[in-house]
């Protein structure tokens, strides 16, 4: 059985698809620091970062809930998974993991989330069809289907992490429309910058003694 340690965080497939030198700086070389929309996020999950459990109408809520896949190599936590009673006596998991802001123009939260599911089928042995995404601003669930184009994206996205952990290799500085909220972009300098303004950064480095 394949030890926690080298389990990858399910956190790291939604920083591989925002931006695999993100991904790098988090995971690879343990860097990390908050700004105003990482803040945000984490007092939105505490609320279901606790683990805990809870009936209603038939149906066990169940938050913080560990999650591990030794097939994929993935391990974390689910924010909340309903657990739905089906017609013949048994429990539906049902993921739903909670954001920030609002539904992103990419895929990037769904394959999070259908990773946990893929997580839950390999525990628990019974099919998870589908989950949710809460966004906070809209206050609403947009229900995502764990199709087999999703589940390809796992597993794709898993495997590059594993190759650029076990590489040890950090990617390149690339300039995309995430740099502007990326709360790293300190960190991944010159990333964040114009051509021009990299000539100036380092020029600096150099006149420093």
């Amino acid at each position: 059985m394949e030890d926690d340690d080298d389990l990858i965080p399910l956190s790291a497939l939604q920083h591989w698809l925002v931006c695999p030198r993100q991904c790098a700086l988090i995971h690879l070389e343990q860097q990390w620091q908050d700004n105003r929309l990482t803040a945000e996020g984490n007092v939105l999950h505490q609320a279901v970062d606790q683990a805990g459990s809870e009936s209603r109408h038939g149906v066990r809520r169940v938050t913080g809930l560990p999650l591990r896949s030794v097939r994929l190599g993935l391990s974390g936590r689910a924010d909340v998974v309903e657990f739905r009673p089906d017609p013949d006596g048994g429990e539906v998991p049902y993921p739903i993991e909670h954001k920030r802001g609002r539904e992103k123009p990419d895929d990037r939260d769904k394959v999070q989330l259908c990773a946990q599911a893929m997580c839950l089928e390999e525990a628990l042995g019974v099919p998870v069809p589908e989950g949710s995404l809460f966004y906070a601003a809209t206050r609403r669930r947009q229900l995502v289907g764990f199709d087999d184009g999703l589940r390809r994206r796992v597993k794709e996205a898993a495997t590059a992490i594993r190759a650029m952990l076990e590489s040890g290799r950090t990617p390149p500085p690339v300039v995309i429309a995430a740099c502007k909220g990326c709360s790293l972009a300190d960190l991944c300098l010159p990333a964040n910058l114009s051509t021009a303004s990299v000539a100036r950064y380092f020029a600096k480095g150099l006149a420093e003694p």
